[in-house]
């Protein structure tokens, strides 16, 4: 997960009357300024705006305002959106990681008015819920946002670990030790990065000592850390055996993973059942054919 920062009341009144305060100076004076708010996030961003910046009026219907206000642009693609339609209009926000210079490009931001990184996720949860059609005051749906919130944080923990952090090497043990050490079906759990629909089966992960080996445990740890991340099968089969190769820099290095994909079987073709199988292949797995069919067969 990025990196989380909490801003205070006092940093948003600092990027009001500073960065904002001084954009919307420059654009239109001593003017009266009428803001639209973008729904959700620009309501409160407007809020603390107007609090510290004189002439600003909220307007309801944009094609009345003379600027956009949001909270955070992200991606751009909510800026996109309003500019796209309304595109003489400036779109300002208390944060922007599309900026080169941000200081918040690779964090996680946490406004005053949300309290914890998952309130915001929750509220993105509710309004999901509404989507589908559900009602979201029935009691069995309450504590649903926050359960979410909370279990993407374990579905996704991949992101705040490192294959360095994972695999520990040692010298001791692996005296003259050159045959093939294999872990077969070790159990992967990940999400597509297409629908986010789950990915789920096993991985095989083998490597040819040169003077270090590897707690097996780790192996099951590195497959674990990737596929707890948006994936494709193939980008993961590969992660896993590079990182091995590089880190523990083995004579070879073979991985076969084994899965069914939810967004195969539960919708678009809704065909049950079947597999997918990828493989990676490094050094003598990939190099010498006896090896690879070696790995191979104890792989079945």
């Amino acid at each position: 997960m990025n990196e989380k920062t909490f801003l205070s009341e006092g940093d948003i009144d600092f990027i009001c009357t500073g960065t904002i305060g001084h954009q919307i100076n420059k654009e239109f004076g001593s003017a009266i300024v009428k803001c639209f708010a973008i729904p959700r996030g620009g309501v409160p961003a407007l809020e603390r705006l107007m609090r510290n910046v004189p002439g600003l009026v909220r307007v309801k219907d944009p094609k009345d305002a003379d600027v956009f206000i949001d909270d955070i642009i992200d991606s751009g693609a909510t800026r996109e959106k309003w500019t796209g339609g309304y595109p003489l209009r400036p779109f300002l926000a208390l944060v922007d990681k599309t900026d080169p210079a941000s200081q918040f490009q690779n964090s996680w931001i946490v406004f005053p008015w949300e309290g914890t990184p998952e309130a915001g996720i929750a509220d993105n949860i509710t309004r999901v819920l509404q989507y589908i059609g559900e009602d979201v005051g029935r009691e069995g749906l309450s504590e649903t946002p926050a359960r979410v919130a909370k279990a993407l944080s374990q579905w996704f923990s991949g992101y705040g670990t490192k294959p360095e952090d994972v695999l520990k090497v040692f010298e001791d043990g692996a005296e003259n030790y050159d045959q093939m050490v294999v872990v077969k079906d070790i159990p992967i759990y990940s999400k597509c990065e297409h629908h986010m629909a789950d990915i789920f089966g096993t991985v095989t992960i083998a490597y040819i000592p040169d003077g270090k080996i590897v707690g097996l445990s780790k192996l099951s740890r590195l497959a674990d850390m990737y596929a707890r991340r948006l994936q494709v099968q193939e980008r993961l089969t590969n992660q896993i055996a590079s990182a091995l190769y590089k880190h523990l820099e083995p004579k070879g290095v073979g991985v076969i993973l084994k899965a069914r994909h939810m967004c195969m079987e539960s919708r678009g073709i809704c065909q049950q059942g079947h597999y997918t199988m990828t493989t990676a292949l490094k050094g003598a797995f990939l190099e010498e054919a006896a090896t690879r069919a070696e790995f191979m067969a104890l792989a079945r």
